[in-house]
């Protein structure tokens, strides 16, 4: 049943985005300051006094950009005061780069959790969505993934995000903290990192390479185009009911690799010649085979439905990345780790 009561989160708020200096993020505050929202954006300091893609971002002179960094627990309270929601996605999430440095995985998506939720709770703040991943189930042992399916660390990424949604829902179990979890599956669109397959696939099309280098094309995975991936997140944000809950946001449509890869030939007009890469395959026993999502769950919550189907959404992503100027940003000739 769709929940009907007062939404948790209304216009003309104040709302703090974590990580949105990134692909998801930066989509994110975007799309809350088209809907009429104050935000507060955190992005990662550095000494280039880079905002990530809110550099390039129309919306960029409308939000108020604090930098920082969520394994500080001081600089997290002072980020989440006078805020009414905090939409948490700040973390470390290349899955290759977790098996070199694990222990900043731990830091970051760990303890950077702890931090926004103990100021959250301290200063508090209205409603949490903390951000999760489809990769804390692992191989599907069964399909579609409902919310009950088993948690499997199969790498030591997937093992960090399970131990920042442990303290997330342990802190609305102890403390009442009315706090949400999103878990979304496989998103994808501009903006993404290289490191992610769409990416590498159309990027490397897109510089006119007539081989592309891919590990395993067999693995299946449930991919949701940002804008949508967005729209689950504010649609959580809005529902009373989804408080203390964990909900999948997906598409309920099952995809693998290989296909993919045909699909976006087809839009592109390639017949790019596909060489196996051993070194983007991942360990034995740490390769996530099968991933559908069952979104039963937000829907009878919230209503939501995924709006960009896998071929438009391909498209579009299709349409960003040729773009000469963006297509620039990418490092087309070397592995993104």
């Amino acid at each position: 049943m769709i929940e009907t009561q007062t939404p948790v989160l209304a216009p003309g708020m104040r709302v703090l985005v974590t990580g949105a200096d990134g692909f998801i993020g930066s989509h994110l505050t975007e799309m809350l300051v088209a809907r009429g929202f104050s935000v507060r954006a955190l992005v990662q300091y550095n000494s280039f006094n880079s905002w990530g893609w809110l550099d390039h971002s129309d919306c960029r002179s409308q939000i108020e950009v604090v930098a920082g960094d969520v394994r500080d627990p001081n600089f997290c309270r002072q980020a989440v005061r006078e805020v009414a929601v905090v939409f948490h996605l700040a973390a470390l999430i290349a899955i290759p780069y977790s098996y070199a440095a694990p222990d900043s995985y731990i830091d970051t998506n760990v303890r950077g959790t702890l931090n926004i939720c103990q100021a959250a709770r301290d200063e508090g703040v209205l409603r949490v969505i903390h951000t999760s991943t489809s990769e804390v189930y692992g191989t599907a042992r069964y399909v579609p993934i409902d919310e009950a399916h088993p948690l499997q660390p199969q790498s030591p990424y997937s093992a960090s995000k399970i131990g920042a949604d442990a303290i997330a829902q342990s802190f609305h179990r102890s403390f009442g903290l009315p706090l949400t979890i999103a878990r979304p599956f496989n998103t994808y669109g501009p903006r993404q990192s290289a490191r992610a397959v769409i990416p590498t696939i159309i990027s490397q099309i897109a510089a006119g390479k007539r081989q592309i280098a891919l590990g395993d094309l067999t693995p299946t995975r449930d991919f949701n185009f940002v804008t949508d991936t967005c729209r689950g997140f504010i649609a959580l944000a809005e529902s009373a009911a989804a408080v203390g809950e964990v909900v999948n946001i997906g598409s309920n449509f099952e995809i693998s690799i290989g296909d993919t890869l045909h699909l976006i030939r087809e839009l592109m007009g390639s017949d790019i010649e596909v060489l196996h890469d051993d070194q983007r395959l991942r360990p034995t026993h740490s390769e996530v085979f099968r991933l559908w999502c069952d979104n039963r769950k937000i829907h009878a919550l919230t209503g939501f439905e995924p709006e960009v189907d896998i071929r438009q959404g391909l498209a579009r992503t299709i349409e960003w990345f040729t773009h000469p100027d963006n297509l620039s940003r990418y490092k087309t000739d070397i592995y993104n780790v």
